[in-house]
């Protein structure tokens, strides 16, 4: 230490010389920093230095406020030492202004923060910018408060456009794009020439296993290829892929396993471009099913996260026998009803099923429209309403993540608002007996009307709630997977067995002693029972269902916060 006061003491008489020589008090502080910094092995030492040694300034408190600093009057904490208070506004790169507030603790930092205003920098300004940062710094114990200073808005100055420099520039800009596009057109062109020379001779009628024959030769009933394929171009909406394409699936999917049989046909497993998709083949008798299924996923905004998600159809030969294709998503944990036959659930397990079966229903049933001014057609439909007409606990699948889709559209019906169309399709089957809604037991519903046709949805979906509340875990405590009526009907039950039951008894699926004592449960008993009501009109929506399940998953997550609040303070 004496060392350094000494080398300060030498350096302030050689200053004091220079300075009679014409030498200013900016060349004296910066010689003798330079000095003190040699001798320390370039470390900064004028903090070491007492203060009245080299700081003659005197020192102010002020406000501190770094960026955002949202709130003008609100400071964060205050500086002290300061030579100078300062406070900004600066535009950044964004355009966006900032403020802030801060001292100065040392001279050197005055010029730069007090003189940013008048610095100019090496390049000029653009004339059609302002200045971009406003400083005002003062003297004084918080002298920085108040407003903070506003931008200098300058005259904008604009060029007069210069019309031979503009049609430069979109000459430069458009004349390789489009020289690009011809270049690209006729590669395209000559490709494609190419290919359709070479298509004849790849496909050969001896292999009909792997090649599908001439259109015209493959006959599914009363149609042809040829003729389902005038009648649709593309899959519409994004949902599937385009029709062109799916003419070539069964060549691309390979089917690993046989994973369900029903009275449609089978299910199998497949690998297409290396991922796992769900096979549902139809026969030759089910064209109209499949058909029918073809053209509601290929609805234009059909998908959603609660739909079974559509890749695409297709019609194969395979062992001298027509096989109708419809390709899908890949769920592993399989339909719903075999998903509770093997597992038990959680509060939160039940709701998160249920609530996406709403959200799933929902969307087929709402009608999403747009205007004529973004579609381009008078009065056009984005998607039509549409009613199930076959919802059951197997036509459901559920996701690795919890939630489910909703699949099977054979027997859907479509309707359009703003035509009025109601599409019933040409399939003459009807749903599940077990799940049928009492007025299609009894035949009283009017098939011409639309709004008979969701209700009977929503009785389905009350059934469906049964099945998942009984496998729902109320103190320890849960019942086996069973189908509804299980008690009352044959596995099989014929047409009037269910009308019996249904319409003639009044029976409804019982529910366990148990539900009492749960309020979830309790809550989800008094929703199915108004799904099932005899009268349609009287059921509630599909609308009021999901806001219900809504509302007893906020209560139930209340309930589960609480409870570990309750638990952490015994705990403590």
């Amino acid at each position: 230490m004496y060392t350094c006061v000494h080398v300060c003491s030498r350096q302030r008489s050689k200053l004091k010389r220079s300075e009679i020589n014409g030498r200013s008090m900016d060349d004296y502080r910066k010689n003798m920093s330079h000095e003190i910094s040699y001798t320390n092995n370039s470390k900064e030492y004028p903090s070491l230095l007492p203060q009245n040694s080299i700081q003659t300034h005197p020192r102010f408190k002020c406000f501190s406020c770094e960026p955002p600093c949202h709130n003008a009057s609100q400071h964060a904490h205050m500086c002290q030492n300061a030579i100078q208070c300062f406070k900004s506004r600066v535009r950044n790169a964004f355009g966006e202004e900032e403020v802030s507030r801060g001292c100065i603790n040392s001279p050197d930092q005055t010029p730069l923060i007090c003189s940013a205003n008048n610095i100019k920098s090496l390049n000029p300004r653009k004339r059609h910018t302002a200045s971009p940062v406003n400083v005002a710094c003062c003297a004084g114990d918080y002298c920085n408060g108040g407003e903070f200073p506003e931008l200098l808005n300058t005259e904008i100055t604009r060029l007069n456009d210069d019309r031979s420099n503009l049609l430069k520039l979109l000459f430069a800009i458009l004349g390789p794009i489009v020289a690009i596009s011809i270049l690209a057109y006729i590669a395209i062109y000559f490709i494609r020439r190419k290919h359709r020379k070479r298509l004849p001779s790849s496909r050969t009628k001896q292999d009909p296993d792997t090649y599908l024959m001439n259109d015209e030769r493959v006959t599914i009933g009363d149609s042809t290829l040829r003729e389902y394929l005038q009648h649709s171009v593309t899959s519409g909406s994004g949902s599937g892929l385009p029709v062109f394409i799916q003419r070539t699936l069964n060549k691309q999917v390979s089917l690993i396993e046989c994973i369900g049989r029903g009275k449609y046909g089978e299910v199998w497993r497949g690998q297409w471009h290396g991922e796992n998709v769900a096979v549902k083949i139809f026969t030759s008798r089910d064209e109209n099913s499949w058909r029918r299924e073809t053209e509601i996923y290929c609805t234009v905004a059909l998908r959603h996260e609660n739909i079974l998600g559509f890749i695409g159809s297709d019609i194969a030969s395979r062992n001298s026998c027509t096989q109708l294709w419809l390709l899908t998503h890949y769920h592993p944990n399989g339909s719903l009803m075999d998903y509770l036959s093997r597992n038990t659930l959680t509060h939160e397990k039940m709701i998160l099923i249920c609530l996406s079966i709403a959200n799933g229903l929902e969307h087929i049933h709402s009608e999403i429209t747009h205007s004529s001014e973004i579609s381009g057609i008078e009065g056009s439909s984005a998607k039509p309403a549409m009613a199930h007409r076959d919802l059951k606990s197997k036509n459901i699948l559920v996701k690795s993540n919890g939630t489910c889709v909703i699949a099977d559209f054979g027997l859907a019906v479509t309707h359009s608002n703003v035509t009025g169309k109601l599409d019933l399709g040409n399939n003459p089957k009807v749903g599940t007996k077990r799940y049928m809604a009492p007025e299609v037991l009894d035949e009283s519903i009017d098939m011409q009307r639309f709004d008979s046709l969701r209700p009977t949805d929503i009785y389905a979906l009350g059934l469906i709630l049964w099945e998942v509340c009984r496998r729902t875990i109320s103190s320890g405590k849960f019942e086996e997977y069973k189908v509804p009526y299980y008690d009352v009907v044959p596995a099989d039950p014929s047409f009037e067995d269910m009308r019996k039951v249904v319409c003639i008894d009044n029976y409804r699926p019982s529910i366990p002693n148990r539900w009492s004592s749960d309020p979830l449960l309790e809550d989800m008993s008094k929703l199915m029972k108004e799904c099932w009501r005899r009268n349609p009109v009287a059921r509630v929506s599909v609308l009021r269902v999901r806001k219900t399940i809504q509302k007893l998953a906020a209560a139930e997550k209340l309930k589960n916060e609480k409870m570990k609040s309750y638990e952490d303070e015994i705990c403590v």
